[in-house]
Parts: C-alpha cells; structure tokens; sequence
C-alpha cells in the first residue's frame, strides 16, 4: 500500500480498519485490490484477525465471498437495551420451516419451497425478506424462470454464524432446536 503510516499496520490491521470503514460486506478480492497483495494473504490475515477478535465484543462475518465487522451474538442483548430495540419479530414455525429449507438448499426456488412444505410459501417469502433473512440471487433456468432465494448475511448474524458452513448438517438437527435457537436470537 506504500502510504503513510501503513508500514508498521499488519496486514490483520489494515484489514480491520477497512472493514470498519466499509458500510457493507467486502469481496475479499477487493481487499486483496487495495492492499495489492494475493488473495491467500488476505484470507489468512482474515483467519488471524478472527482469532484475535474471538474475545472481544466484534466478529467477522463470511458469507457468499465477502467479509464485515459484526457485533458479537453474546452483546445482542445489551446492544437491543443501548439502542432502545425490542426483541419483537420472532418467526413462526412456518417462516423456520420455509427459513431452513433456504437454508440447506439455496439457492432454491419459491415452487422447490412449496413443493416440500406443501403449502404455498408466498407469505412467508414476503415475511423473512422484509425482516432481512432472505435475498433473491437471481432467476433459475426453466419454466418460467423463478426467483432463486438465498440466505442473507442478517441470517447468521441472526444465529450467530460467521458462515454458512457452521450450519450443522442437516441429519443432526430438529424442527424444535431451530426454533428453540431462533427465539433466542
């Protein structure tokens, strides 16, 4: 990066005050970009920072290739307390249901959802994309091109996941332990 003041800054720290920065998530490319470095560099300094925010009171958080700064899921209920936020928007057990199969299936489509539940899932669609748990990731190849949803990133600050790989597999988790862990958040 050659300016002044960053030659003493590791490349963890450089990282960190550009995440702090960034009002959205950043492709680690972009990272890579800025501090004209290789990609492998970028995701070990990712791994090292982590590491060294695990104690603190901010993570990092990974989803579809881009990396931010996120409070820590054990501060969410002072943070809601500081900002004056009531913990009011739990999901029923169809938004869990329709929030899961997203989850583990994504990206999917609205008639693939529908098809499992066996009901129609518009509504909940609408619900968990208004609370910021879904995205659209574009349209599916076939008949009619349906929406493809994916998890949003507000989904594992929600869980507290720092990506969609700590999911635990699919076999190892009931409907009740979903819920139980979403009303907690």
């Amino acid at each position: 990066m050659g300016e002044k003041g960053t030659s003493t800054m590791t490349t963890g720290a450089q990282i960190e005050a550009l995440l702090f920065v960034a009002s959205e998530p950043v492709p680690f490319a972009q990272l890579a970009e800025v501090l004209d470095i290789k990609a492998a560099m970028v995701e070990a300094a990712l791994a090292e920072l982590e590491a060294a925010l695990r104690p603190r009171g901010i993570r990092l958080q990974s989803h579809a290739g881009r990396v931010q700064l996120t409070t820590a899921p054990e501060a969410a209920a002072s943070i809601e307390r500081f900002l004056g936020l009531e913990s009011t928007s739990h999901l029923s057990r169809p938004a869990l249901e329709t929030l899961a199969l997203i989850a583990y299936r994504q990206p999917v489509t609205h008639p693939e959802i529908d098809a499992v539940r066996g009901v129609n899932s518009e509504s909940m669609l609408k619900s968990l994309r208004s609370k910021g748990l879904i995205n659209e990731s574009g349209r599916a190849e076939g008949p009619g091109r349906p929406i493809l949803y994916v998890t949003a990133p507000e989904f594992l600050q929600h869980l507290g996941l720092n990506s969609i790989s700590e999911l635990p597999p699919l076999d190892e988790i009931t409907e009740d332990q979903v819920h139980d862990e979403m009303l907690k958040g």
